[in-house]
């Protein structure tokens, strides 16, 4: 099965303006090898539900191998943008460990902010 559920006549495959993902199919997480890095490799790794794949790689993949690394879902590759774009739509199903990029500040954020002279 496609993660883009297509097999759904056109309107029901949409949510709030977006494609229907199904965030339950089996993924792959292919982190690019980092030549600047000094830390240890990271290769392969393969996830149940791709919901799980998309956290690890923003949450817990350091940022060097996430550039260029690649999600794949039944021989459909994404790259690092398509990942975090994946993180950040609203039918995610898993909590966030950082809020959406597309989030308004709250007043802490704004309290941490540095101050202008």
């Amino acid at each position: 099965m496609c993660p883009i559920l297509s097999h759904r006549p056109r309107a029901a495959r949409r949510f709030n303006g977006m494609e229907a993902f199904d965030f339950e199919a089996e993924a792959e997480v292919f982190p690019t090898r980092s030549r600047s890095s000094r830390r240890q490799p990271i290769g392969y790794r393969p996830f149940a539900r791709t919901a799980d794949a998309i956290r690890y790689a923003i949450e817990e993949l350091p940022a060097e191998f996430l550039v260029g690394a690649f999600l794949e879902i039944n021989e459909q590759r994404f790259g690092d943008a398509k990942i975090h774009d994946l993180y950040d739509r609203v039918d995610y199903p898993l909590k966030r460990a950082r809020p959406l990029a597309s989030a308004p500040p709250t007043p802490l954020d704004a309290e941490q902010a540095p101050s202008k002279p």
